[in-house]
């Protein structure tokens, strides 16, 4: 094949509607050999050896490398359509014509490259793929609303950090059949979320009770279990309340839907952050949109740790007060109880996980272990009976 690589690199430099791709380190390098002078054979095998080094970090198949690079691009084009906005036919022009260049250059072997090297040496190789780029393309912006784009394509889920979300690169990866017991309780948190995803009106909800029940997990393994469906989680502490206005405006028109995630939410009276949740769960001006929903959970049933002092002092109206900042959990639409276990329902959490992990005990030997454990420690709770659990797998391990 007669390649000519200038003409591939005059074309990725042309790009408009996906410029964002040349700011990658693959095709920043890739766009430095095709700019190679072929009179500089050292300068084009360290070129050659630059872009490979970069593109094995990465993958060894730079047509797949490419696709995805391209699919999850954040660029105009796709966000008008996430947004459901006409496209202009100047725009559609455009993009078909990006796709065919990208396309050219995803086809590039090391052959095509090599016979612009006057150099008889071993040049690393590799490899390619046989797609077309357009029809996955077409594909994403048909099913934008399971897959997203940017990096909500990419990653499920979020943190806040200064100011901006935040990918979390390495998320907690609990999923549901992970969980044992309280069934009932995650029933009616995921047909919640169920009701989110198929646009039905969905209620913030608070995940109330005991330390190490599962609250949290429960909201994660959710996030998990239909992240391929188009859920995503983002996590914000208590100090970032007052963010959640400028959050929601940020994915309000996105299609994907989000669960603002609040873990171990608790107020003292006097917290000047309880204003910003208060507003937002009334339903403030930018306050919800139907692609979100606000799941907090809580060691508190009432969320604000209320003192007797607080009974006393000068304020004319204390009993409204008061009665204001015990009653912020009920303007969740939701409150789901996770109570610490009686014996009978930590046994059943500690037998399921122990099958999970082909744990060869006699019940009842395993069932007086448990609760030495538990007495031992802080008590029968969902996370005590998975410390057990794990106490068990390492003793084992050592044991053989």
């Amino acid at each position: 094949m007669n390649c000519d690589l200038k003409e591939l690199d005059f074309g990725l430099n042309s790009l408009v509607i996906f410029r964002g791709i040349l700011k990658d380190r693959v095709i920043e390098t890739l766009s430095n050999l095709l700019a190679a002078d072929e009179s500089d054979t050292l300068g084009q095998i360290q070129l050659y050896s630059k872009f490979v080094y970069e593109l094995y970090k990465k993958s060894e198949n730079l047509s797949k490398y490419m696709l995805n690079l391209i699919l999850e691009d954040e660029n105009s084009y796709i966000i008008r359509h996430a947004e459901g906005e006409t496209i202009d036919e100047l725009i559609e022009q455009c993009v078909s014509n990006e796709l065919d260049v990208l396309q050219r250059i995803a086809s590039l072997t090391p052959a095509d490259v090599a016979e612009h090297i006057r150099y008889s040496g071993f040049l690393p190789q590799w490899k390619n793929s046989d797609f077309v780029i357009k029809d996955e393309y077409k594909k994403r912006i048909e099913k934008i609303n399971i897959y997203g784009y940017g990096i909500y394509a990419k990653y499920t889920m979020f943190i806040i950090k200064n100011g901006k979300i935040t990918p979390v690169r390495y998320p907690d990866d609990t999923r549901l059949s992970d969980l044992i017991g309280y069934k009932r309780e995650r029933e009616a948190v995921i047909n919640n979320t169920l009701a989110l995803m198929s646009g039905k009106p969905a209620q913030n909800v608070l995940l109330c009770g005991d330390a190490g029940t599962g609250k949290s997990s429960t909201v994660k393994a959710i996030v998990n279990e239909y992240s391929d469906k188009g859920l995503r989680l983002i996590e914000v502490t208590k100090e970032q309340l007052r963010d959640i206005p400028h959050i929601i405006d940020s994915i309000s028109r996105n299609p994907l839907k989000f669960i603002l995630f609040i873990d171990d939410l608790s107020f003292s009276s006097d917290d000047d952050c309880f204003g910003a949740l208060k507003a937002t769960l009334e339903g403030s001006v930018s306050a919800r949109a139907d692609n979100i929903a606000i799941y907090a959970t809580s060691n508190r049933r009432h969320l604000v740790k209320e003192r007797f002092s607080d009974r006393d002092g000068d304020d004319v109206h204390r009993n409204d007060t008061i009665q204001e900042l015990i009653s912020l959990s009920a303007r969740f639409g939701l409150t789901v109880t996770f109570s610490k276990p009686d014996k009978n329902a930590y046994m059943e959490i500690v037998l399921g996980l122990a099958k999970k992990h082909n744990i060869d005990m006699n019940e009842k030997e395993l069932a007086t272990q448990a609760e030495a454990f538990a007495l031992q420690g802080v008590g029968r709770s969902a996370r005590t009976a998975k410390q057990f659990i794990n106490h068990l797998l390492v003793k084992n391990s050592s044991d053989s």
